[in-house]
């Protein structure tokens, strides 16, 4: 039972082994979660307080997991988790989870807003420019999770630059 909890929360209930593009998989929980709080007009405060506490669960599963998946799969860091996705991408989602759908934009430029949070998440999460590839070689799921929070704070800050631009 333990084993089958474990699998469940890294691979983000079985997402990450969908074929091709595990990570692109994992990125859409949290894109999916904000674009259905924007379809009921969650408060941004809510919202915001979702992602920071998603952004802490999928963390620690990262940092605590790492042992058991990399046992498991037999890899440092393998496709099928994506915990590590599902920290970075909420990340990148903090840029525009201030701004609220018809209050603050059109829903048409919010939706827009996240899908450039997602969008660019995924190019610097797979680009891996800058310091983004080097924090790779921390040890354990420290590694793994590193490379996600910082695409994903480069991706939420340019997010927030164009939210901005829009208010």
């Amino acid at each position: 039972m333990k084993h089958m909890t474990q699998w469940l929360i890294a691979t983000g209930a079985g997402v990450g082994t969908l074929p091709k593009t595990p990570g692109t998989w994992g990125s859409l929980i949290p894109v999916l979660l904000v674009l259905i709080c924007g379809h009921f007009k969650v408060s941004p405060t809510w919202l915001i307080g979702v992602l920071l506490a998603i952004i802490v669960v999928a963390s620690i599963a990262t940092i605590v997991l790492a042992p058991w998946y990399t046992k498991y799969y037999e890899r440092k860091d393998p496709p099928q988790v994506v915990c590590d996705e599902v920290a970075g991408q909420s990340i990148a989602l903090l840029g525009m989870a201030w701004v609220a759908p018809n209050n603050h934009v059109p829903s048409f430029q919010w939706i827009l807003l996240v899908l450039l949070a997602f969008a660019l998440f995924r190019v610097f999460d797979v680009w891996k420019p800058f310091i983004i590839n080097n924090v790779q070689q921390l040890s354990a799921g420290w590694g793994v999770l590193a490379d996600d929070i910082l695409a994903g704070a480069v991706a939420g800050s340019i997010v927030v630059l164009v939210a901005g631009m829009m208010l």
